[in-house]
């Protein structure tokens, strides 16, 4: 079994143009970005954030990922 870590970004903080979109679409994005730099992961919309989840394995990829798109 993959140890697996959640991340999750307050929709107030999302850079424009994301926040401009609807959050799911958000999320969507989000993962379709990570996926294209080889990264696993999945992105939902919940109530106040958006949540990614990743393997362990990939933390530090998918940090570095999310500050150049200045997520966190």
């Amino acid at each position: 079994m993959t140890a697996m870590t959640t991340i999750r970004i307050d929709h107030t903080a999302l850079p424009d143009p994301l926040n401009l979109r609807g959050l799911d679409a958000a999320a969507r994005m989000i993962a379709a970005a990570l996926r294209d730099e080889g990264i696993t992961a999945e992105a939902s919309d919940l109530i106040s954030h958006i949540k990614i989840e990743v393997p362990t394995t990939q933390l530090l990829a998918t940090s570095t990922m999310l500050a150049s798109l200045q997520l966190i």
